[in-house]
């Protein structure tokens, strides 16, 4: 297989055929609900956009700003890359890094108007695209109305029941003369009391704003984690008026993954514990983490999150890129084929795609919320084309390939260094992945799920496996994936 590493831009799915993107057949997408064969960009608009760090109504503190519309400058690329499918981090009007809302229904100006947005998603449902925004909804901003009133009115306020053990015999670090539940302690960030029938109907309003003035196309809950469970299942009901493909997904950390991802709750959650063993199964040669986890989560006898497809990253605007993460930058190509590869919905972070840097200072995120125009990503695209490249060659894959959305995860073969399995339709479908975060090749040997002759769909060449084994030479610190030939 390493003779085929100078054509892994392109991707066969049948021998010495190349398809490009307009090429591939997904037509086996029909009936697969959009958010479980989806492969997703995710956005940080405000740093995207170049948004001063702090909210002001002087426009002249706002001008180096660039407007949301400049996201649609760069649909062309995300159509080459595969993508369908675009979360939006927080965009309504707050007091700085967008997690602090003061205004649920209106556009934060920094990044323009209402109207802006509207325009945004009609162009990107145009190119195909799915809209997802970020819903805050354990907290609000000290600007928020209902704050405003209390702190103004104090015990006579009628929001006082609508944030978490409003104290007024005690007083906060802003001298409100009472104190509150804030969301890990930081102040600016008030917990709502969404056990509180009144907070729960506004924040399903809000919700009902979204579809009808924006047609968004889902959600996703920040702080699901610590999130009243009964709050999620009354938002999945009204995610269930809205038809079945609105998309609920939450950010949680760790845990039982199934106490969140279900038929009664939310569609899908955050894998953080996927993206922890990717990076760190290849910088510590143990393959083994990344397997473990694997069979927790997915295996179809038993795996924890087998019945939903919880959200796959290596990378968000939450944790260092990927290349800061990374021992060796040569498994960097291995982390995102395991990312689109293992059972869930894949997921790049807007820059991810040119292998970008980006690290916490200081316990400040803004090196990983960087301002991206469409002239950087033209830039970027002719700096980093190997990865750019190969981030095209997986969006490829994962839409030309029904057994990576549908097919069952079976563990084929395991060692430190090289790790083997394979996605199994019960249709017949089978793609194989197989793995090495060694330096040096390595001969791997194993029983394939299917007799038959395989497709690799970097290179087209021709695997005969119709004695029911493998026998390949794969390249140091890389990857392989292989499809059954059926034809």
């Amino acid at each position: 297989m390493e003779e085929g590493k100078d054509k892994m831009s392109y991707l066969y799915l049948k021998e010495n055929q190349p398809l490009t993107a307009k090429d591939i057949d997904t037509s086996w997408k029909a009936g697969v609900p959009w958010y479980e064969s989806a492969v997703f960009y995710h956005i940080y608009p405000l740093g995207m956009c170049g948004c001063p760090r702090e909210n002001s109504e002087d426009s002249e503190k706002r001008k180096s700003a660039t407007n949301i519309l400049e996201i649609e400058k760069i649909i062309p690329h995300l159509q080459a890359m595969g993508v369908n499918a675009m979360y939006i981090g927080p965009l309504f009007e707050s007091a700085a890094h967008g997690y602090e809302t003061y205004d649920y229904k209106l556009v934060d100006r920094r990044l323009g108007t209402n109207e802006d947005f509207i325009h945004l998603v009609d162009r990107l449902h145009d190119a195909g695209i799915k809209v997802v925004v970020d819903g805050v909804f354990n907290h609000s901003g000290r600007g928020f109305f209902a704050f405003k009133d209390l702190r103004e009115k104090k015990g006579n306020s009628a929001y006082k029941d609508w944030y978490c053990r409003v104290d007024f015999g005690g007083n906060s670090a802003f001298n409100d003369g009472f104190s509150y539940e804030a969301w890990h302690c930081f102040q600016e960030l008030p917990r709502l009391n969404v056990l509180n029938p009144a907070v729960k109907d506004y924040l399903k309003d809000v919700i009902r704003f979204w579809r009808n003035e924006f047609h968004i196309d889902g959600i996703r809950l920040d702080c699901a984690d610590v999130l009243d469970f009964n709050f999620m299942k009354e938002l999945r009901r009204l995610a269930n008026e809205f038809g079945p493909e609105f998309w609920l997904m939450g950010e949680v950390i760790h845990g039982d993954y199934s106490r969140w991802a279900n038929n009664d709750t939310l569609h899908s959650v955050t894998d953080y514990e996927m993206h922890k063993g990717i990076f760190s199964g290849h910088n510590d040669h143990n393959y083994f983490e990344i397997a473990h986890s694997a069979r927790r989560l997915f295996d179809p006898n038993g795996g924890i999150a087998r019945g939903v497809r919880l959200y796959n990253f290596i990378e968000n605007h939450d944790v260092d890129r990927l290349v800061e993460k990374l021992k060796n930058r040569e498994h960097w190509k291995n982390c995102y084929t395991l990312v689109y590869t293992l059972p869930g919905v894949p997921s790049v972070y807007y820059g991810g795609e040119f292998a970008i840097r980006g690290k916490k200072e200081n316990n400040q995120d803004y090196a990983l919320r960087p301002q991206l125009l469409a002239s950087d990503y033209e830039r970027l695209a002719k700096e980093n084309h190997e990865e750019e490249s190969f981030i095209e060659y997986l969006g490829k894959l994962r839409n030309g390939v029904a057994a990576l959305t549908t097919g069952k995860y079976r563990q084929l073969a395991l060692t430190n260094r090289q790790f083997s399995f394979a996605r199994v339709c019960d249709n017949g479908d089978v793609a194989v992945i197989l793995m090495n975060n060694d330096d040096n090749a390595a001969e791997m040997r194993f029983a394939m799920p299917c007799a038959g002759k395989y497709i690799d769909t970097a290179t087209g060449n021709l695997i005969d496996c119709t004695d029911g084994g493998i026998a390949v030479r794969l390249a140091g610190n890389s990857s392989a994936v292989l499809v059954l030939d059926r034809n």
